[in-house]
């Protein structure tokens, strides 16, 4: 699934030949500022997961070697969420992703900032998951997010957060 304009590119693919999901999206940020609300996790907090979930950090230490653990919830429900910083860059993370709930589905992820000028950011995101049924259900589940939400509906929230805060 993708969707293109003349300023913004957001796409989601799935290669035929490996669990490994590819998105890119733009967002009017610099890459530091893409970065930090990757790392910082006040500014994590306040972007990542659909609307109306409420994100609570347990556990972070955005550098080389660290670690994170989150979780969001509504209405009385949580959903937790665990990994690793394997690498931390100046325009690069290379980290873990599990859903504790699944929790022998963990996802390696690279995200890359690519500086597109004019305080413009191309975000690159590659997720290897643990088999093609894994890589299948998530984009199922994005999907299905997507109907109510649009395409990338948590880089919407995060735009959104962008035009708020900087």
């Amino acid at each position: 699934m993708s969707a293109t304009s003349n300023r913004y590119q957001v796409s989601i693919e799935a290669d035929p030949t490996l669990p490994i999901i590819r998105m890119t999206r733009d967002f009017d940020a610099t890459p530091a500022q893409l970065m930090r609300a990757h790392t910082d996790p006040e500014r994590f907090a306040r972007w990542v997961g659909p609307n109306g979930m409420q994100t609570k950090i347990l556990d972070w230490d955005a550098s080389t070697g660290g670690r994170w653990r989150y979780v969001a919830g509504r209405d009385g429900e949580e959903y937790g969420f665990h990994g690793c910083f394997h690498d931390v860059g100046e325009d690069r993370i290379v980290q873990t992703f599990t859903f504790d709930g699944q929790p022998d589905g963990v996802a390696l992820e690279t995200l890359r900032f690519e500086d597109l000028g004019d305080g413009r950011t191309r975000l690159h995101a590659q997720s290897l998951v643990d088999s093609f049924e894994g890589r299948d259900q998530w984009l199922l589940a994005e999907a299905a997010r997507n109907q109510t939400a649009g395409i990338g509906g948590v880089a919407e929230r995060m735009k959104q957060w962008f035009k708020a805060n900087f």
